[in-house]
């Protein structure tokens, strides 16, 4: 049963050293960064972190790195212009990097979720990110197999849940969300609001059954899609 808890501490509260955090997010689109910051607050360290890219300025994820609370990363996009605590953080020696193609970090949690023990695929035959991984011919064209991306815990965020924990998204606030939801063996998620009356199945993105807690964090994207509904019920 989805459990709901009224403060991001609480939700985040049972998360240990040493954890995989898959945390969702494309850049800063989608990201938690209530639940992250309440990651930061509880003192959790040595984190191995799922995302898809190693934090953005000094917010969310970026602050997690920054205080060297995270051990190890897999990402695809670990370097951009504004990664500069990754950056520092990793030429110190003091971060592991997986580097990982952005379809293969989606597939990959994808797996998990699904039971898959594996897949191959093309991307990244002949390259470095293919070494030390069994390397197939199947009908004239090589392939690598990965492996499936399992999390402790998933931090997502949604816009919405209804009573029973079924959850929809914003826009491209959906990205990494509902794969890592269905590959983390305990999933928190903030939400914006929390329904009073149950989702139409037809709409559900994220059913109840992967999730464990959720908190109501109002956001001002939220506020967004609230007027925007607003809008389109008047019309």
């Amino acid at each position: 049963m989805t459990r709901f808890v009224d403060t991001a501490a609480r939700a985040v509260s049972e998360i240990t050293d040493g954890a995989t955090v898959l945390i969702g997010g494309f850049g800063n689109a989608g990201q938690p960064m209530e639940l992250i910051d309440a990651l930061m607050d509880s003192g959790a360290t040595d984190l191995t972190v799922v995302n898809n890219n190693a934090g953005q300025a000094d917010a969310g994820l970026a602050l997690l790195i920054k205080e060297r609370r995270v051990a190890k990363i897999i990402c695809s996009f670990p370097r951009q212009s504004d990664s500069w605590h990754f950056d520092e953080a990793y030429r110190a020696g003091e971060i592991e990097l997986e580097l990982v193609p952005q379809g293969n970090l989606a597939e990959r949690l994808r797996a998990a979720g699904a039971g898959i023990g594996g897949f191959f695929t093309p991307t990244g035959y002949g390259t470095a990110l293919a070494e030390g991984k069994e390397v197939r011919e199947i009908d004239g064209k090589h392939y690598v197999l990965e492996s499936p991306i399992h999390g402790d815990v998933a931090l997502i965020k949604a816009y919405a849940a209804d009573p029973w924990g079924n959850l929809v998204y914003r826009k491209t606030a959906r990205n990494f969300g509902p794969v890592m939801a269905a590959a983390a063996r305990h999933t928190i998620v903030q939400v914006d609001e929390v329904l009073e009356t149950p989702l139409d199945p037809e709409v559900v993105v994220t059913p109840g059954i992967y999730t464990d807690v959720v908190v109501t964090v109002p956001t001002v994207s939220g506020e967004m899609q609230r007027r925007a509904s607003a809008v389109v019920g008047k019309n």
